[in-house]
């Protein structure tokens, strides 16, 4: 064994002993309560029945270079003005992934002068963005916590952005965009949202909660995914024709790799389309939601992370627990998978329940019960 694997075998064997060891599985109970395809475009074959029309050649495997080489196309260039117009921006710009989007975006805006503020829950594609960066300063703030973000911006020098969720992929939560984007005007600092979780399921449509709460004007830049409820791959910066042309030039995650293949183009606009028609509805899904937290507060649970939103976490406190309650689930016939450390704060492990247009309140009855049952779940 060299030493490079000698190394590699002791980081999973430290994995190994400390219970949080992530492993790939294919075994899935019945009942989803753990995918994020909230509006259930995967599931009821949504995408699949209007991509069904397209021939073969249209669904080309295979974009065969990058946008800047071979891999562009007059369609994902009418596709990205119809995100654009859909969402109320000036220009949008198509990533690979919503991993890519919030490293290429963050990483390239930023300078060795830059200051970064952003969310103490953001995405680790968000960390990774600032990680990459030049900026000079990285500041986390309290999650959601206006008084300590205006704090760290009044320390804070040179050009300043601040990023953070709409809608935080762990607690479910909202941010005060509004409270947010005056701060951010106050101090004169570029706002930076990302949206993935809130694409499909807030605002007139599913266009988000900047458009929700009519903010469009106040964000410099949205990044819109397109892998949770929309059903697809990839995802969107949206802002001004400017920064567009900016990433294109200096955004080296959209640069240095082989564009989406068409058929995910025609998916994600086969999604856009829907979102955009007359049948379009999100209403069933809200009504479990609420349903749902009517649970949750009759009898009172504490342990349930405040949520109005698809994502509903409950906080069992260790890697065993979380583990053990899982299983005690996924024996009922429910799919729920444990959040670990490290993924989360010690003490803050927890399972991550997804709700979906296609849940009934009868398997969230089950699911509840079953909670109430398991000894690991301890009030």
């Amino acid at each position: 064994m060299t030493v490079i694997e000698k190394y590699l075998s002791e980081k999973l064997q430290n994995r190994e002993d400390a219970g949080n060891l992530r492993r790939l599985s294919t075994s899935r109970a019945p009942v989803d309560f753990f995918s994020n395809d909230y509006l259930g475009f995967v599931t009821d074959g949504i995408i699949a029945e209007k991509l069904s029309g397209y021939s073969v050649s249209q669904l080309k495997p295979g974009s065969t270079g990058s946008r800047l080489l071979s891999g562009n196309s007059l369609l994902v260039e009418a596709l990205e003005k119809e995100i654009a117009e859909f969402h109320n921006a000036d220009a949008a710009l198509i990533f690979n992934s919503g991993y890519d989007a919030n490293t290429g975006l963050i990483n390239s805006i930023a300078n060795r002068h830059t200051t970064i503020v952003y969310d103490d829950l953001c995405h680790a594609s968000i960390i990774d963005g600032i990680r990459l960066s030049h900026a000079a300063n990285k500041y986390r703030f309290a999650h959601n916590n206006i008084a300590d973000l205006e704090q760290k911006l009044a320390k804070a020098q040179g050009p300043l952005v601040v990023v953070v969720e709409a809608i935080y992929s762990m607690d479910g939560d909202m941010a005060p965009l509004k409270d947010i984007t005056e701060i951010a005007e106050r101090y004169k600092a570029t706002l930076i949202v990302d949206e993935a979780h809130a694409t499909g399921v807030f605002g007139e449509d599913g266009r988000g909660l900047v458009c929700m709460m009519g903010l469009e004007e106040k964000v410099f830049a949205r990044v819109h995914t397109f892998g949770k409820a929309l059903g697809c791959h990839g995802a969107a910066v949206l802002g001004s024709e400017l920064l567009k042309q900016y990433l294109i030039n200096f955004a080296r995650s959209f640069i240095y790799t082989t564009a989406l293949p068409l058929h995910s183009v025609y998916a994600i606009q086969a999604a856009y389309n829907h979102m955009a028609s007359p049948g379009f509805s999100n209403h069933k899904l809200k009504e479990l939601i609420s349903f749902f937290r009517e649970k949750i507060r009759s009898p009172a649970d504490s342990r349930w992370k405040d949520s109005i939103s698809p994502i509903q976490a409950i906080i069992v406190g260790s890697n065993c627990d979380a583990k053990q309650l899982a299983a005690a689930l996924q024996n009922a016939g429910l799919q729920v998978s444990p959040i670990l450390h490290p993924t989360v704060p010690l003490g803050a492990e927890r399972l991550r329940i997804c709700l979906h247009s296609f849940n009934t309140k009868g398997e969230i009855d089950l699911l509840f019960k079953t909670i109430k049952e398991n000894p690991c779940s301890a009030e």
